[in-house]
């Protein structure tokens, strides 16, 4: 088949491109990009989503018609769109990445593998990153992880053959034509190859040494994060292509590794590594189970939160509107960005989980919108986790009121987002209810008007969440379906600070095992110390 049909999905980009690269070999290349309507009106997708799209379809157009094959952009189902394509041009051959999306691109994938095989049409689907399809054990994960970032990077093809023949395009849709219905976020990151290129610069260049010291406070992390999550989404950077610079930079600091500048670098260079690992071994979750997208990963806990679920609470938390400053303060921020830091993701959805008591999927949902890094994979395993329903990771109850003490000591952060605060003194801004009222001036009346009092009681609401959670990790046949999920999700590798562990291989046994022995390592007092880490381990659903 002479014709080749490259069809982007998130992988918006012509360097470290296999598909792209194989199929310029034919003699007439079409590079597709299709808005496809059940993914734009999935629960998960907002406008923001679309906007950064769009600003990446440009760049991807401009990148291929220097090549000689401009972007052919439609709208429809995707079979669909495929048909009208046999009916113009006769059979091809289909080259795309493999996609590790949501439920629905799952199951669309999967009607596009029974259309090509009834059609006679030969689909060719390349590895994406570092996660392996149809992976028989966690044990060979990481070795493989590692043997795909050594591989030498694809340049993009010089040219693109095309015969000029083309269906009516779409072209670049906008949302009130998608039916998008909210705003786009005013202060979010723009997409794109350029962005990205000038963002990779900005990080390698200028907020390295500061990256591994300064990522947890969202007074720091805003510029301190490499802010390059939303490019490895959707594809505009590859992980290999960053795995690749970070070893280059590495190389010429070692020679002078006794300057502390460059001992800052490397240590950063080592944090930001690991977390690239832990990007895919996150998604291999999502890869290896789909399911854990919508039911809890350790089925021993269905049913512990979900008759409880309390809408005000869920609508307040949406809105920041609970009366814990720091909570409401970083809601209010990705209201506007689509971006907060780690640290805080973690204390939202711990908050929602524990002090709020609510099942996780409704959160997830919001905060899939919210975020416009979202990555499913990362996405609902990390929600999973801070939630509590994993079987393998100790609590992570937060308390609000001290990492907000912790993170923003002067309530800077705070009074940024919530301003109806910024006459609070600070030794009441995390907790102006208790500010007495012979202190509350004139100006500091609006506040004591607008600003709710709190949702919850935090400690008490903890205190629910330990008595009633510690139990059950503790009921041998909880621990029994713990192994269970260890042995098929675990890591065998724990990057420490960017480098995993000499031993080749940890037997399916040995994870059983050492599931068991996660479990009781990290009890009570892990619990009670989980207000003041968050494990360096943890991906966070940003870099």
């Amino acid at each position: 088949m002479s014709l080749a049909v490259v069809w982007f999905k998130r992988d918006l980009r012509v360097f470290d491109h296999q598909p792209l690269v194989d199929a310029s070999r034919h003699p007439d290349v079409l590079p597709l990009y299709v808005y496809e309507p059940e993914i734009i009106r999935a629960p998960d997708f907002s406008t923001q989503h679309l906007g950064f799209i769009n600003e990446c379809l440009e760049d991807l157009d401009q990148a291929l018609a220097g090549r000689g094959s401009s972007l052919l952009i439609l709208h429809g189902e995707v079979t669909t769109v495929f048909r009208r394509i046999v009916d113009n041009f006769g059979p091809f051959t289909l080259y795309s990445h493999e996609e590790t999306g949501n439920a629905i691109s799952y199951a669309r994938d999967r009607r596009v593998a029974d259309w090509c095989r009834s059609n006679g049409i030969t689909w060719k689907e390349s590895p994406t990153n570092g996660v392996v399809r149809r992976l028989e054990t966690r044990d060979e994960w990481s070795s493989i992880w590692m043997q795909r970032m050594r591989t030498p990077m694809l340049g993009a093809p010089d040219f693109i053959r095309s015969s000029g023949k083309s269906l009516s395009p779409s072209g670049l849709m906008t949302a009130r034509q998608l039916g998008c219905r909210e705003e786009d976020k005013p202060l979010r990151q723009r997409g794109g190859r350029k962005h990205a290129s000038q963002q990779v610069k900005q990080f390698f260049n200028h907020h390295l040494p500061a990256y591994r010291y300064s990522m947890s406070s969202p007074l720091s992390a805003e510029e301190a994060c490499s802010r390059l999550s939303p490019y490895l989404a959707y594809g505009t950077l590859s992980v290999k292509e960053l795995m690749h610079k970070i070893w280059k930079i590495r190389a010429q600091h070692q020679s002078v590794s006794n300057e502390s500048s460059s001992t800052n670098v490397l240590r950063s260079l080592k944090s930001f590594e690991s977390r690239l690992h832990w990007h895919c071994h996150f998604i291999q979750k999502l890869e290896s189970e789909p399911a854990i997208e919508m039911q809890n990963m350790h089925r021993g806990f269905d049913g512990l939160r979900e008759p409880y679920f309390n809408q005000e609470y869920f609508d307040r938390w949406k809105k920041g509107e609970t009366g814990f400053p720091l909570i409401d303060a970083c809601m209010r921020m990705l209201a506007q960005t689509g971006w907060i830091n780690f640290r805080m993701r973690a204390l939202l959805i711990s908050f929602s989980s524990y002090q709020l008591w609510n099942h996780w999927r409704e959160p997830a949902l919001h905060l899939a919108r919210e975020f416009l890094d979202y990555e499913p994979g990362i996405h609902y395993p990390q929600i999973q986790m801070q939630s509590g329903v994993t079987g393998i990771n100790t609590l992570r109850i937060y308390n609000p009121v001290k990492q907000a003490q912790d993170q923003d000591p002067q309530g800077i952060f705070v009074r940024r987002w919530v301003p109806e605060l910024r006459t609070v003194p600070n030794e009441f801004i995390f907790q102006p209810w208790t500010m007495p009222d012979e202190l509350w001036s004139d100006d500091s009346a609006t506040a004591e008007i607008t600003y709710p009092s709190p949702i919850v009681d935090h400690l008490a609401t903890a205190k629910h969440a330990r008595d009633t959670l510690w139990p059950l990790l503790r009921d041998s046949s909880m621990r029994s379906e713990s192994r269970s999920v260890f042995v098929k999700h675990g890591s065998r590798h724990p990057f420490r600070e960017g480098r995993p562990r000499r031993s080749d291989k940890t037997s399916s046994a040995s994870a059983k095992n050492n599931a068991a022995n996660n479990l009781t390592t990290n009890s009570d007092t892990a619990s009670q110390k989980s207000d003041n880490n968050t494990s360096q381990l943890s991906l966070g659903w940003e870099t």
